[in-house]
This record gives structure tokens, sequence and C-alpha cells, in this order.
């Protein structure tokens, strides 16, 4: 049988982006029916600019959509994303953004790999993978970030902040979701340490991230402290042997 593939993508303010994203992932998983049942899911935090709408006007096949009643930030949409996937059977769980940073076509490659992980990391920072346009001061926070939280939590992983990736079903619903802290790019990495943490197989695989042509990044200054805080305060905890695994 073919694996139950839930893509989540969590919209807030994407109108620009958003019909180009999705016709072409809808395109994208049609190409890919033979191998994977794909499901789409936009979980919007009710963006004023009408991404919901416009999302629902295309008629995409087997898309889905969730609008939050207000803005929730990324870690809580993803959370509604496995409730709803995990309610419905799904098997895999893709995490993707709306922006064009992700490109569809690099799908393939992180589900056939999904089939022997729990967790496939799109990883920019290792051989063959890319960064398209992105000015200098992103790049040093991203790697920062890795490297900051990789020597804190002992992770041996070179991108632990990218949002590209493939989670299993197993994994997901080992967790307590509603104990997970944080709500802006720190998801990432404490959804990497719950895997690593738990024995859960882990695996990277090389992406070309392309920086967004329309709207605004969602990083903000406080995003950035917020992933700072929780990095600090769990790799404090391991060096007191103080971490609660799920």
């Amino acid at each position: 049988m073919r694996p139950k593939v839930l893509l989540i993508i969590p919209t807030y303010n994407e109108s620009k982006n958003i019909t180009t994203f999705l016709q072409e992932l809808g395109s994208i998983s049609k190409g890919l029916s033979k191998e994977y049942e794909i499901s789409i899911l936009n979980v919007d935090d009710n963006s004023p600019d009408g991404t919901a709408q416009l999302a629902s006007d295309l008629n995409i096949d087997n898309f889905y959509q969730i609008i939050n009643a207000k803005k929730i930030g990324l870690g809580p949409a993803y959370i509604c994303g496995f409730d709803y996937g995990l309610a419905k059977d799904f098997e895999l769980f893709v995490e993707m953004d709306a922006d064009g940073s992700h490109s569809p076509l690099e799908l393939k490659k992180l589900l056939d790999t999904a089939a022997n992980y729990a967790l496939v990391i799109g990883t920019r920072w290792m051989p063959g993978g890319k960064i398209i346009n992105w000015p200098k001061y992103r790049m040093f926070i991203s790697k920062l970030g890795t490297y900051y939280a990789s020597r804190a939590l002992k992770l041996n992983y070179r991108d632990l902040t990218s949002g590209y990736r493939v989670l299993s079903r197993e994994f997901i619903g080992s967790l307590d979701l509603k104990s997970i802290s944080t709500r802006g790019y720190g998801f990432q990495i404490e959804m990497a340490f719950l895997a690593h943490e738990n024995g859960f197989p882990i695996a990277e695989v090389p992406i070309t991230f392309v920086e967004r042509a329309n709207g605004r990044s969602k990083m903000t200054f406080g995003i950035v402290i917020e992933a700072f805080r929780f990095v600090t305060r769990l790799g404090l905890s391991l060096r007191f042997n103080k971490v609660i695994r799920r």
C-alpha cells in the first residue's frame, strides 16, 4: 500500500506566493501518486490578506484547510497539523514553507529517505545543499543558531533550524504535543532534540533553499531570542541531567 502523506503548510499573509506554490505542489503530488497517497493541509493563522481564500479557490485535489481564529505561530500551527494527521491515520508528515523557499521538486527524495528514518531534515549546510539570494546576515543567524544548538544540546546535525522536513507517525505519536514549548523556529530545534533523545533515527538530505521573492520574512528578533533561551535552558538542564524524555 502507498504511504499516506500529509503536507502541512503553515501560512500567514502569503497571498503573493500561495497560488504559485500550491499549484506546483499539487502538480508534483499528482506525479508521485503511484508511490504516495498525498494530501495537502494549509494551516492559516487568519491571514488578513486573504491567503486562505486564495488557497481554497484553487480547487486542488486532496486539499484541506484549518483556519485559526488568530495568529498562533509556527510551532502551534504544525501541532494543529499533527493532531489532524494523527486523527486521519496519516503515516508521514511533511513540513514546508509556502513562500517558495522549499521546492516541491525535492519532495520525493525526502519522502524516499523517510522509509528508513523517523525524521528527515532538508539540509542547506552540507555537500549538495545550497542557498540562493539569502542576505549574509540571515546566513550568519542560521549558521550560528545551528552551531550553538548542536554544541549546547550535543546534536551532531548540520541544519537544526531547517523547516523542510519529514516526520514519521511513530515519532509524532510518541510525543506529548501539548508539552512542546517553542512557537517560532526554535520549534525545529526542539523536535530534532526530541527525536534524538528518544532514539529515533534521523537523516539529513541536501536541499536548495531559495529566498522568498515576495512578501516579508516571518523571522523576527523575538523569534531568535525565543530559540536562544530555549536552547540555553535545555542545554543547562542536560548538564545537570534534568531532561525529561517524552
